[in-house]
């Protein structure tokens, strides 16, 4: 058995703790699959790099209104797919090259295989070949990430489908895309095919789309969804099969039992922590009933000197948290007298379908069930000057407060650069900047898209 002061498992957020403070350390790096984990391979940025030429496709459909006639002359799939991971895989193979042979990680050992715990802080590592090889270390970092999860469905293991670590890699576009959910993963995905051409099916077994968010921001996506999509709500799927390159879904539903056909079964339902497949259990180290890593503020397992980060042991599962616990860990492990906690007090999220949607803070429903007093301000794109320009009849800013001190609760936004358009309602809430405050002691330059959220906290009636 090899001993190690560290072992690292994961290499997305997990691989950015090591710098030159730990140059003295003797650090293992497991990692069971490509470089540089989720976000850079099959998450947040190849997916959003997917969204914007999907905008751009999009855009010649919603331009005649605004006297600008333009045409879609095609889609080329391929070079979009090989532009995007023509630009990716060499960051990934360029991260994997660094860690096992430049001169500043000599005290690093990389393991590329899966890591699975036999006991409290003994870690065998099956390698490619077959063999494995047992590291023990006092101190472990474990970021190794989720999954996606695949539903047991009759048949479906037999049709051939796609998950989103694979429909970004397709041979060709489909005719036909349906999609099996209703998150983001799936709204994403669907205002991506849509914008290409292909004919898409959003199935969800709830009454609506994005339930995660602020009611009336799922309400009204919903809708619109539905006027882009065939969106079948309600429905349970029975049983899954392939007639020659056709998949077919059977469904029950409202009006009983039918049959959807696609090219193309895209399954985006979720994703789950990979604590299985580490032997948590094993390795003396509890789990949540969802299966993520259970971490104290200091993002400490229940297990002394083991810490896990990002989407093992994070319920939100996003990219910028599992940064921020990354520099949380790194501190704690140098620091172990002086340890920092983590804040996960304002997380904000984005959806990057169309329109584009974000979030921070408490929902009114959230508010309403912990009886947090609130008032509501809701602002429209289309009653600011920008949003004339733009005709926007969609977009929505929605604000909660406390009614007593002014403080930010939650903040929803569905329009136009939501993610961009939300950043000063995060910095407020997580400075304590109160709404109006906010709105009149500063300048908001006119005409822009950020006048949306001056004009809602104006609107708030505070005590």
């Amino acid at each position: 058995m090899r001993t190690f002061d560290l072992v690292i498992v994961g290499t997305g957020s997990g691989n950015s703790i090591l710098d030159q403070r730990f140059r003295d350390w003797n650090v293992a790096i497991v990692e069971k699959g490509v470089f540089g984990g989720t976000c850079l391979n099959v998450g947040c940025i190849p997916t959003k790099m997917f969204v914007h030429t999907a905008d751009l496709a999009a855009t010649p459909a919603a331009s005649a209104r605004l006297g600008v006639d333009s045409t879609l002359d095609g889609v080329r799939w391929a070079d979009i797919r090989d532009r995007i991971f023509g630009r990716i895989d060499p960051i990934a193979a360029g991260g994997r090259e660094y860690r096992r042979h430049h001169e500043d990680n000599a005290n690093v050992t990389v393991f590329e295989g899966t890591g699975t715990f036999t006991a409290p802080k003994v870690l065998e590592v099956t390698l490619p070949d077959g063999t494995s090889e047992t590291i023990t270390a006092p101190k472990f970092v474990l970021a190794a990430g989720g999954r996606a999860v695949v539903p047991d469905i009759p048949g479906l293991a037999d049709v051939g489908y796609e998950t989103s670590d694979t429909v970004m890699r397709l041979d060709k576009l489909p005719k036909r895309l349906t999609i099996l959910g209703s998150g983001f993963v799936a709204a994403e995905f669907a205002h991506v095919f849509s914008s290409y051409g292909v004919d898409v099916t959003v199935i969800a077994r709830s009454g609506a789309l994005l339930r995660g968010e602020d009611e009336e921001i799922s309400t009204r996506f919903t809708e619109l969804a539905a006027e882009r999509w065939d969106v079948r709500l309600d429905r349970k799927t029975v049983r899954a099969e392939r007639d020659g390159d056709v998949v077919k879904l059977h469904l029950e539903g409202p009006s009983g039992a039918e049959t959807v056909e696609s090219d193309v079964l895209l399954v985006a339902i979720g994703r789950t922590p990979n604590s299985d497949i580490l032997g948590t259990t094993a390795g003396g180290i509890a789990t949540a009933p969802g299966g993520h890593v259970v971490v104290d503020e200091y993002q400490q397992t229940t297990l002394d000197g083991v810490y896990a980060l990002g989407d093992i042991s994070s319920p939100y599962e996003l990219k910028h948290v599992a940064n921020h616990e990354a520099r949380i860990v790194q501190h704690n492990l140098l620091h172990p007298e002086d340890r920092k906690t983590s804040d996960h007090r304002f997380v904000p999220h984005a959806v990057f379908t169309s329109p584009q949607i974000a979030s921070v803070g408490l929902t009114e429903r959230e508010a309403a069930a912990s009886h947090q007093r609130h008032v509501v301000a809701v602002q429209h794109y289309s009653d600011i000057a920008y949003g004339w320009a733009m005709e926007d009849t969609t977009g929505f800013v929605k604000l909660l407060a406390d009614p007593a001190t002014g403080q930010l609760l939650g903040a929803h936004i569905m329009g136009p650069q939501a993610a961009s358009v939300i950043q000063p309602l995060i910095q407020a809430m997580s400075f304590g900047l109160p709404a109006h405050e906010m709105a009149r002691g500063q300048y908001w330059i006119h005409p822009g898209m950020p006048e949306v959220v001056e004009n809602a906290l104006l609107k708030f009636e505070l005590e």
